[in-house]
């Protein structure tokens, strides 16, 4: 899979992608992930990626203009490196306007294999820009950050985890919070005890069957 973050803040993105599984996995191969400034695109000498709006309002808006053109660039290099394979990639645009990200969203994105990402700044993005290239807005929740960085970052990692190869197993991530649609069941490690509190006797106690009994009988508990 290939995805492609158009932002005003690379280094903040590159920063957190180059750490941890997710970074592991870029290093490997098992997954791309290119940030693209949009300011590179802006066409004035000021390098300007934003103007007032139109209407009454505060704030700045980001110019349809240089997104398109960074946009443009993005497909260019699919086609120069898809060939006759290409197609256009799936764009989605963070925004807090969006339907909100759930795990069957992230399976869903996890099978695409181009994902273009706008993340907006200021007051938003022009909105002719989002008919003309938007395919899906995305929310990480009922709150409003500075910006879709962040956002756009938990996207990657949430869908990049789920590729082959990235996780040491399928079942590190078929037994998570949320995968089935249940949460995860409490887990423990050592020592045994802890401050008066015991691991529970069943996780001890060899019963494969029981264990999985259990384990399924918490996962509801914690709903």
């Amino acid at each position: 899979m290939r995805i492609d973050i158009m932002t005003l803040f690379t280094n903040m993105c590159k920063t957190v992608l180059n750490e941890s599984i997710i970074g592991r996995a870029i290093k490997e191969n098992l997954v791309e992930v290119n940030c693209h400034d949009i300011r590179d695109f802006a066409f004035d000498k000021h390098k300007r990626v934003d103007d007032t709006t139109y209407g009454p309002g505060m704030g700045m808006l980001m110019k349809a203009e240089p997104i398109y053109l960074c946009f443009e660039n993005i497909c260019e290099q699919l086609k120069n490196e898809k060939k006759e394979n290409y197609k256009k990639p799936k764009v989605i645009y963070m925004s807090p306007q969006g339907k909100t990200l759930t795990q069957k969203k992230v399976k869903e994105l996890s099978r695409e294999e181009n994902i273009v990402i706008l993340c907006g700044h200021y007051e938003g993005v022009d909105e002719r820009v989002l008919e003309e290239i938007v395919d899906e807005e995305i929310s990480i929740g009922d709150y409003v950050l500075t910006g879709g960085e962040l956002a756009a970052l938990v996207l990657v990692d949430s869908v990049a985890r789920m590729l082959p190869g990235v996780l040491s197993s399928d079942e590190c991530f078929k037994e998570e919070s949320h995968y089935n649609g249940l949460l995860e069941y409490p887990q423990y490690t050592k020592p045994f005890s802890w401050r008066n509190k015991d691991v529970p006797e069943i996780l001890i106690s060899g019963h494969h069957k029981k264990i999985e009994q259990w384990k399924k009988e918490q996962s509801f508990l914690e709903l």
